[in-house]
C-alpha cells in the first residue's frame, strides 16, 4: 500500500518521538507529502538524534518541521505544545523501549510510558474537545507485542490475546495501551493502537540486538547471547512498521488494535550467526567472526517466543511488508559499516554498551549483552 498523500496534504501531524529509531522514520516518510506541516515532541534523551532527520553532521531541519524538546511527563507543557502544533493527526512513538533499562531503573519507564501518555491523552482531549470534537482528528499509539507476553512452540498473538507482559518496559506499555482504551471507551476520544515486532534498520541505537552485535563483531568483541539464545522474536524493519503504521491511521477503524507483523520469526542465536556470516564477507580479515558468540547467563524474566498474527492489517488496508529480513539485514550491516562516525560519536557522548540490568548475586558475568 502505498502512501495516501491526499489524507495527509496540508495536515498538522504531531510525532512525539520523532527523534527517535521509530518516530525520525515515520517523520522522514511523511516529508514526501507535500504541504503536510510535522511538529516532532521529543525528550532528547540518549536515545534521541536529529541528524536521522537532517542526515549526517547537519543542524536545520526543513521549514517544514519544528522540534519541541518536551518531556512528555510536563503535563503543562505538552498542553502548550498542542496548542502550537494544533495537530490533525498525533503519533505517539515516544517511549523509553530497552527492556534491560527497565530491569535496572524502572522509575523512568514509568514516568514516560505511563504517566508520559497520560499528559498527551489529557492534552489531547482538551485539545480535541477544544475544536469541536473534530471528526477527522486521530491520535495513533504505538506499542509492542511484549504486552502479551511469552508463547509457547506454538500459536501466534492477535488483537483479542489477553495481556501478560513479564518485563517492566512490557508492563509500562501494557499500562500505556489500557490509558489509550479507557480514554476512547469514557470520552469518545478518537484513537487507534498498533503492536509491533522487533525494528532493526538503519540509525538504530546500538543497545539493540543487531546494531551491538554488528559493532561488537566489527571491534572483535565477544558477542554474548542470553542464556540458550533460542528465544525468538518476529523481526520487521523499521521502513515496514512506519508504511504500516500509517496505513492504519490512514484506513483503521477507530478504537481498534492492529498487530503489525512480517511472520519472520528468528532465534537470537540464528540472527547473531546471519551477522557473523556478513561479517566475514565484508570483514573477511577478522574471521571466522562465529567464533565470538558467547553463551552467558539469561536476562531475568526472558520471554521465549513472540509471534504476530498480522491478518487484520493487512485485509482492512491492503498493507504488506515489503523487506524480507535477508535482504533488510544485509542493507543494515553496510550501513552500519559504512556510517561508522554516528555509531563513534555515540561513543565519545557516553556509550558504552555495557550492561544493564543484571541484577542480584546470581549474575557474576558482567559483560555486555544485548537487548530484546
Amino acid at each position: 500500500m502505498a502512501l495516501n498523500k491526499k489524507f495527509w496534504q496540508g495536515k498538522n501531524v504531531l510525532v512525539t518521538g520523532g527523534a527517535g529509531f521509530i518516530g525520525s522514520e515515520i517523520v522522514r516518510q511523511l516529508q514526501a507529502v507535500p504541504d503536510i506541516r510535522i511538529t516532532i515532541l521529543d525528550k532528547m534523551t540518549y536515545a534521541a538524534d536529529l541528524q536521522r532527520i537532517s542526515g549526517f553532521g547537519q543542524i536545520e531541519l526543513p521549514p517544514r518541521i519544528s522540534v519541541e524538546q518536551v518531556a512528555l511527563e510536563d503535563a503543562v507543557a505538552v498542553q502548550k505544545v498542542l496548542e502550537r502544533a494544533n495537530p490533525d493527526y498525533i503519533l505517539h512513538s515516544a517511549a523509553e523501549s530497552h527492556v534491560d533499562r527497565s530491569i535496572e531503573g524502572p522509575s523512568s519507564f514509568l514516568e514516560s510510558n505511563v504517566v508520559g501518555t497520560f499528559n498527551l491523552l489529557q492534552a489531547a482531549l482538551q485539545f480535541w474537545e477544544g475544536k469541536g470534537k473534530d471528526p477527522s482528528f486521530r491520535l495513533l499509539h504505538i506499542s509492542t507485542d511484549e504486552v502479551y507476553g511469552s508463547l509457547g512452540e506454538e500459536g501466534v498473538f492477535s488483537e483479542q490475546s489477553p495481556y501478560d507482559p513479564r518485563s517492566p518496559y512490557a508492563a509500562t506499555k501494557a499500562a500505556s495501551d489500557h490509558l489509550v482504551r479507557a480514554w476512547h471507551h469514557t470520552y469518545e476520544m478518537p484513537v487507534l493502537l498498533t503492536n509491533c515486532g522487533n525494528n532493526y534498520g538503519y540509525w538504530q541505537f546500538p543497545e539493540k540486538l543487531i546494531p551491538l552485535m554488528i559493532l561488537k563483531s566489527l571491534k572483535g568483541e565477544a558477542l554474548p547471547l542470553y542464556g540458550s539464545g533460542k528465544q525468538i522474536r518476529e523481526w520487521i524493519h523499521v521502513s515496514d512498521h512506519v508504511r504500516g503504521l500509517l496505513a492504519v491511521l490512514e484506513k483503521g477503524q477507530i478504537g481498534d488494535t492492529y498487530l503489525i507483523g512480517s511472520g519472520d520469526e528468528l532465534e537470537n542465536r540464528s540472527v547473531v550467526e546471519k551477522i557473523c556470516e556478513l561479517m566475514d564477507r565484508f570483514c573477511p580479515e577478522q574471521g571466522p567472526h562465529d567464533r565470538l558468540i558467547t553463551h552467558v547467563v539469561d536476562r531475568p524474566g526472558h520471554d521465549k517466543r513472540y509471534a504476530l498474527d498480522a491478518k487484520k492489517i493487512r485485509r482492512e488496508t491492503s498493507w504488506r511488508p515489503k523487506v524480507s529480513f535477508e535482504d533488510g539485514l544485509l542493507a543494515t550491516v553496510k550501513w552500519y559499516l559504512e556510517q561508522q562516525k554516528w555509531w563513534q560519536g555515540l561513543e565519545k557522548r557516553g556509550y558504552a554498551g555495557a550492561r544493564l540490568g543484571v541484577r542480584g548475586s546470581a549474575f557474576k558475568d558482567g559483560r555486555e549483552l544485548p537487548g530484546s
